[in-house]
Formats: structure tokens, sequence, C-alpha cells
């Protein structure tokens, strides 16, 4: 019988560093990660030996060097292994802030790759070899779209009505309808952007009714624009009254002030040929005679996420020439994503067929209940203490989209027999090499299929290769 191990025959760092075993580490992750590491290990195995604790297969100095080249590979791979990973989404919201909302078409994730490798001419003119500027990748598309006379990009929506408050109405009033003044997101409300951007609200009607005569009565000598707020996340149902876009560009005309229309999510095209809800397309909110109109490019649109801004072309000139527009503006790569997607919009008749997102929102509720079943399948062959069925529910759309519409869908939903827990469940799918994101209601974990239909033979290869080591 070998004796236990002891603390005096611990080998030194250096005596380890030189080992086979270590030099692949040291290739790998680079001396300083390693010797880190390797020190922690060190300091914990002394705390074992002191504590008279047996350490596992450690009867020699091969033995002790062997655990502790396992023990720092599997505390290295833990710390380099990204944070930011791809996860299949099962929440049944399409367009999920935390999971990144719209996944790119595939003619986007190519571009970025591309200018992703070197050097590009971001804002280089090939044609006069002079400097460019970067919106001019976007803004040709982005006219040809919406009707606007001049466009420029930001980061994203919100950054976009911060840059066109601060540039049109710093230190004047922007009229608002009460029944407009939104807050979304964890702290996105419009008061505080407002605020933020150097110009004063001026509240106008009531929360459920606001006419025309109440813009009329607000408007004075340090009005600067008439602002229209799309309400994202909520409708205001009942004895209501809201001013026609129309009308209220008329008003801001006669006064010689721009209109600001604020779409949100904003959309290109009408959304009902796909079957979906109504939503007013930004080429609309510039015929009814807005100056400028903001929205986002990563929910209904379907690409990256950015803020576009078009409109006037006075207007986006005095927008471009602000100081703050340089901290907000898009990089290489999402300005050769954007401009991908925006392309493909030229060809409305191929979108859903072309854009992910609205391939999701858009399908059918007798295709997804296929792919339940599948699933269904797929999963009982693991989940043994479990009880799993296909059942129908309803989709989100997602962030601030259509906040009040659902689309028909189906889900897997599993209950958890005696003896076994949906959280623990839950927690293991976070856990899988690609994690799984459902949604728990009804004491039963809820997998709705609307977002996987090119992914499912991938998600269940995984499920019989990751779920079957772990039973």
């Amino acid at each position: 019988m070998s004796k236990p191990f002891q603390l005096n025959q611990l080998p030194s760092v250096d005596r380890v560093l030189q080992t086979s075993l270590f030099s692949e580490l040291l290739q790998q992750y680079g001396r300083e990660s390693v010797l880190s590491a390797l020190r922690a290990q060190l300091d914990l195995t002394r705390q074992q030996l002191q504590a008279n604790e047996q350490i596992a297969d450690a009867s020699t100095e091969d033995s002790i060097i062997e655990t502790l080249s396992n023990n720092v590979a599997l505390s290295l791979a833990t710390e380099f292994t990204p944070s930011l990973k791809r996860v299949f989404n099962l929440t049944g919201t399409i367009l999920h802030t935390n999971l990144g909302r719209a996944p790119y078409p595939q003619s986007a994730i190519d571009a970025m790759v591309d200018v992703s490798r070197g050097a590009c001419n971001l804002e280089y003119n090939l044609h006069t070899g002079k400097r460019g500027r970067r919106d001019d990748h976007v803004e040709k598309w982005i006219c040809k779209l919406t009707g606007a006379e001049a466009a420029t990009t930001v980061n994203n929506n919100a950054a976009a009505v911060l840059l066109t408050l601060n540039s049109i109405a710093n230190r004047r009033n922007v009229i608002v309808s009460r029944g407009e003044l939104i807050e979304i997101g964890g702290s996105f409300r419009i008061p505080a952007i407002m605020e933020k951007a150097g110009c004063k609200l001026r509240e106008t009607g009531t929360t459920n009714r606001t006419h025309l005569k109440d813009y009329k009565e607000a408007i004075g000598k340090k009005t600067a624009a008439l602002m229209k707020i799309h309400t994202s996340n909520f409708e205001i149902n009942g004895f209501t009254k809201s001013v026609a876009a129309t009308d209220l560009a008329a008003l801001a005309q006669s006064h010689s002030i721009p209109l600001i229309d604020d779409l949100g999510s904003g959309t290109l095209v009408d959304l009902t040929q796909f079957g979906l809800p109504y939503e007013r397309t930004a080429k609309e909110a510039l015929t009814d005679g807005a100056d400028i109109i903001t929205f986002s490019g990563d929910k209904l649109l379907g690409g990256p996420q950015c803020g576009i801004i078009a409109g006037r072309k006075d207007l986006i000139e005095l927008i471009d020439k602000n100081p703050i527009k340089r901290a907000m503006r898009l990089d290489k790569v999402a300005l050769a994503a954007l401009a991908e997607v925006l392309k493909l919009y030229a060809t409305p008749e191929t979108l859903v067929t072309q854009v992910p997102s609205l391939a999701m929102l858009s399908r059918k509720a007798a295709e997804i209940k296929i792919t339940a079943i599948k699933l269904q399948s797929a999963l009982n062959s693991h989940l043994t203490n479990y009880q799993v069925s296909v059942s129908p529910c309803q989709s989100q759309i997602g962030s601030g989209a259509l906040p009040t519409r659902t689309l028909d869908s189906y889900a897997v939903v599993v209950h958890a027999s005696s003896g076994s827990s949906v959280n623990k469940l839950a927690a293991r799918f976070r856990d899988l090499s690609v994690p799984i994101i459902g949604r728990i209601a009804q004491e039963a974990l809820w997998l709705d299929c609307r977002a996987i239909e090119h992914e499912l033979d991938e998600l269940i290869k995984m499920f019989n290769v990751d779920l079957a080591s772990s039973t």
C-alpha cells in the first residue's frame, strides 16, 4: 500500500512547467495565464494536504503533476470560454432583447465577416481617392426605401432620438402628447431623454385624449418642434383621441417648425402581407409629412442594432454636424450588415425567405406544430422523469413591436414528475453546449418552437449527445 502524498513532496512551479503535460497548456494559453492557474491549484493542493485530506490518484510526483495538469486545463478552459455565446431561443418572444433581438440574414453575416478580415473603405471614397462619409454605404438604400431626402445612422434608436432632439431643439421646447410619454427598457423615458438632449418637454393634451387644438395652444416663440412618438410597449383603449400625423404635419408646416416622428421598431414594408398586424411604415410616415423619422434596425427590420434617422436633407446635415454624432456612430461591421439587410428590402417578394426574423414571425401554426412534435419525440427519449406534451400557445413579437398582438404557435410543455423539478431542468438546458432558453409558466417549462425551424436537427443532435451523456 502506497504512502499518502506529503506536503514536502509537492514539486516546484518550475519543475511542473517543464513537463510535457504543461508544454501544451503553455502553447495554448500563454505563460501568464498558465502560471496563475497553476499557483492557484498548488495553493489548493497545499490546503488539502495540510488538512490531511487524501488527494485522489496522487501517490507520486508524476501523478500529482498529472492531477495538477488536469485541474489547470479545466480551470483555463472555463476561463477562456466566451461568455457571449449562441443560444436556442424557445421563449416564444421572437425579437427578444435579452437574447440579441433579430438573427441576421446570411448575406449580412457574410458581409460582416468580409469587412472584419482587414482594411476596408469605411471612410474612404474609392472613386475620388479622398476621405468619404461612412453613412454613404447605407444612405442611398435608406432613401430609396423610405423616400427620404437624406439619412444617417447611430448605434440604436434611443441614440437617434437623443441626437435628433439635441441637434434640432437644444435649449428650446418640443411639444409631445401626454399619451405618448413612454418608458421602454430599463431607463429609456422620453422626459429623461429630452432633458439629456438639452431641450424642454412641453406636454399637451391628456393621457387618453389629445386634440389638434392642444398642440396649437402649446406652440410658442420657444417651440423648436412637434414630436409624435410610437407607443412601443402599450396601447390605450376606450375613450381616446389622438391627432393624425398628417394634421400634425400641416400644423408644424404652418408654423415653420419640423415634425419629428419616432417610429420605435419601425418597418419598411407592409407587414400584413406576411400575415402580421398592420404597422405604419417609414415611407408612410414621411408621406404623411414628417420632417424627420427615427426607427430601429434590429427589430422588425431584422438587421443589426442601430438607429436610423431619415428625412429632410437640411435637418440631416444639421444632425450630422453635431459633435455628439461621433460618439454614436456605427462601426464597419454594423454598417456592412445593415447595407445587406436594406438591399433585401428592394425585392420584398423574397423577404420572408431571406430575413430570418420575418420568416419566424410569419410561420404558420400548423408548421410549428410539426416541429414541436419532432422535438417532443426527441425529448421523450431522455427525460424519463418528466411528462412531455405538445400544446398550443401564443408567441410574442418582442422588443416593443406590436406589444398587444400575439401569434398562434405550439410549444413542447415539460411537467415535472415526482422527485424532479422544472427549474432544475431549465438550468440543465442552460448548461448545454448550445444553451436552450425556454420559459417557465403554469409549473411547467414551455419550449415555444416558432423560432427553431432550421435549427431543429442541430438541437435534436445536441440532445442525443449532451443529454444522453448526462443521464
